[in-house]
């Protein structure tokens, strides 16, 4: 085999090397923001087929292709591409770089500092809510259990019309698979963490 194809076939095998890590990349950072295979595409502006080939690591997306995912999934195309499973592992991520989702009443904080890689089963939140403010949620699978540690101020949380007050220093934990909401009902802001334990199954 001449050099020239010898190479060629390297360069084949370090794309499909390089597309099926960025395949997992994108699905679990997809996951991690609860969007489906249709609502990343109408936000990137990339076709769902070919995302859910990315995914399926089917194809070689152009770079314009990964840029337009990694700015509808808030990430760097170099932190999307950047992969190493032999590398050591240390990550920091800035407040700039930490997803926040807010309540629909502006009030309540939800800072995503879990790994994306535990997505599935793991998630973990630094939660925010001012006076008055709630943060309602469906159920999620079922077996889910959520624990919501407060560190400063009080809440509330309603699950399924089960209420149970948890004030600094206390823990409460309580089932997540049904209708749930968290609110401050106190004259001062609350600061909690929060740990969603996908797979729990422990009520099964």
């Amino acid at each position: 085999m001449s050099r020239e194809r010898s190479g060629e076939r390297n360069l084949e095998h370090g794309a499909q090397v390089i597309t099926g890590q960025l395949g997992k990349t994108i699905q679990r950072l997809r996951k991690a923001y609860n969007l489906s295979l249709s609502e990343l595409s109408e936000q990137s502006g990339v076709a769902k087929s070919i995302i859910s080939q990315i995914e399926r690591n089917e194809t070689n997306p152009t770079l314009a292709t990964v840029w337009r995912l990694s700015q509808a999934l808030d990430m760097s195309v170099e932190r999307v591409l950047a992969s190493s499973e032999d590398a050591p592992f240390v990550e920091k991520l800035s407040r700039a770089d930490t997803p926040l989702l807010v309540s629909d009443d502006g009030l309540c904080r939800l800072s995503i500092i879990g790994w994306i890689k535990t997505v599935e089963w793991l998630q973990y939140y630094d939660f925010h809510a001012e006076p008055g403010g709630e943060l309602e949620s469906d159920g999620h699978q079922r077996g889910a259990i959520e624990s919501l540690s407060v560190l400063d101020g009080a809440l509330e949380v309603d699950v399924a019309g089960a209420v149970e007050s948890v004030k600094a220093g206390e823990t409460l934990r309580y089932r997540c698979d049904r209708r749930h909401v968290i609110r401050n009902v106190g004259s001062v802001p609350a600061h909690a963490f929060m740990v969603c334990m996908m797979k729990a199954a422990v009520l099964d």
